[in-house]
């Protein structure tokens, strides 16, 4: 699986699902960039069926209608869409 590492300071474990193709997506992958923190991606769209439907079952855990994106910070809390002010807040930034 195509998991995309971003080095950066280490705010806790961040992932993000995401899509290649979406702005909000890119936005949100430019906002954590601008912060400098350490996260991984993954762009579900270039995932292959099998691996897709994979990732859409561990998304719908935390995002029952699959938007993206999708970020889970800590195994414990996430945030649907594009929100920075909400992405600071989590962060601590």
């Amino acid at each position: 699986m195509n998991v995309v590492h971003v080095d950066g300071k280490n705010k806790g474990d961040i992932m993000l699902y995401a899509i290649s193709t979406c702005g909000w997506c890119k936005k949100t992958k430019k906002l954590l960039n601008n912060l400098g923190v350490k996260y991984r991606y993954i762009d579900v769209d270039l995932l292959d069926k099998v691996e897709k439907e994979k990732i859409e079952e561990e998304v719908k855990r935390w995002n029952p209608k699959c938007n993206y994106p999708t970020m889970v910070i800590n195994d414990n809390k996430y945030i649907v869409g594009f929100k920075e002010e909400e992405v600071r807040e989590v962060l601590q930034l």
